[in-house]
C-alpha cells in the first residue's frame, strides 16, 4: 500500500462514493484496476483500511508509527545514576546519548 499517495487514497474514497451512490469494495477494486492499469491491483482489505482511517481520523495522510523504546534494566540504572551524579544534565541529552526515544517513559518506569 506504500505506493498509494494521498491523492490516490482520496480518489479511492471518491470511487467508494456516498449514501445511495456508494460502491462495494469489489466494485472499487475493479474500477481502480480499470483506471490505473499501471499500478499494482488493490484488494478489499486496503480499501477497508483507507475508509476506516478516513472515518476515524478525517484524513488519509500517512500516520507515523509510534515507536516504543525497549530499555533494559542496566540502561535504566545507568540513566538514573547519571542523573543523580549530575542533576544539571538534561534528561533529553541522556536519552539521546543512550538511544532512547521516549526518555520520560524510561525515567518514570524506573
Amino acid at each position: 500500500m506504500s505506493y498509494l499517495t494521498e491523492s490516490l487514497k482520496i480518489e479511492i474514497l471518491m470511487m467508494i462514493g456516498y449514501g445511495d451512490r456508494a460502491r462495494t469494495q469489489c466494485e472499487v477494486v475493479r474500477l481502480f484496476r480499470e483506471t490505473h492499469p499501471d499500478l499494482p491491483p488493490l484488494n478489499q482489505g486496503t480499501i477497508s483500511k483507507i475508509e476506516a482511517q478516513y472515518r476515524e481520523m478525517g484524513h488519509v495522510r500517512k500516520v507515523p508509527s509510534k515507536r516504543h523504546a525497549v530499555v533494559d534494566d542496566g540502561t535504566k540504572l545507568n540513566l538514573l545514576l547519571a542523573l543523580e551524579e549530575n542533576p544539571i544534565t538534561l534528561a533529553r541529552q541522556l536519552a539521546r546519548d543512550n538511544s532512547i526515544i521516549d526518555y520520560l517513559e524510561v525515567i518514570n518506569s524506573a
